[in-house]
Formats: structure tokens, C-alpha cells, sequence
């Protein structure tokens, strides 16, 4: 009974944390990436960041942006047009949560519509 108890434990610790990441998806950036970006004004609330092209929550077209430079709860991205470099939060508010036929990736400080068309969702804590 006991040995029963200590295999059933981690498998269920493993089986919380899988549901709990699957909750919250957040995409991972890589230096030299492509994602697209809320071409809002520098200092735009929303600092909308996805793998595909969609609106930002506030209305404006994402644009196609490179990742130039991944720090610990940001990243700096540039886009043509832009005078210079952006940096945007990583410590998402928003996530899209679409599941697994979708495969967005998007977070955002502001609620909004996914690139998919479905809500995002408040981050969990």
C-alpha cells in the first residue's frame, strides 16, 4: 500500500504541473526570431507580442517585427519603419489559449482577440 502511495504522488505532482502549463501557454523568444508586434506608439499599453499577424487589443495591425535581444521578462524587438528598437514585456497579463488546434502564441498586457479570433485570457497566478 505504502509503495502504491510513493508511485501515485509524483505522478500526480507531474500531472498538476503539466495542467497548470498548459493553462497559461507563453511563447518562447529566440534571437533572430520573426513574431509580430502592436505597432502602437512606443509606450503602447498593450505590448501585444504573436507568432501571426492579427490586430493588437487597442484595434492597430500587428507588424512583423525581429527579435534583436532576450532579457529576463523582455524583449527587444525592431521593425521596418520603426527609428529605433522596442522593448516589450514577456510577463504576459493575457494569454491566447486556443488549445491545441490552435497555435497563436500571443500575449498582451491588454485583453483582447487572438490572431484566431477567439478571447485571451487572464493570466493565472
Amino acid at each position: 500500500m505504502k509503495r502504491a502511495i510513493f508511485l501515485l504522488v509524483p505522478l500526480l505532482t507531474l500531472a498538476v504541473v503539466a495542467a497548470a502549463l498548459a493553462a497559461n501557454p507563453k511563447p518562447v523568444f529566440t534571437v533572430g526570431a520573426e513574431v509580430y508586434a502592436c505597432n502602437c506608439p512606443e509606450g503602447c499599453p498593450c505590448q501585444t507580442i504573436s507568432k501571426h499577424e492579427g490586430k493588437c487589443p487597442c484595434g492597430t495591425e500587428m507588424v512583423k517585427a525581429k527579435v534583436e535581444k532576450v532579457e529576463k521578462g523582455k524583449v527587444v524587438l525592431k521593425a521596418e519603419g520603426w527609428a529605433k528598437p522596442r522593448t516589450y514585456s514577456t510577463v504576459a497579463k493575457y494569454v491566447c489559449n486556443c488549445g491545441p488546434e490552435c497555435n497563436c502564441d500571443t500575449i498582451s498586457q491588454k485583453a483582447g482577440k487572438c490572431p484566431c479570433g477567439k478571447e485571451m485570457q487572464a493570466v493565472k497566478k
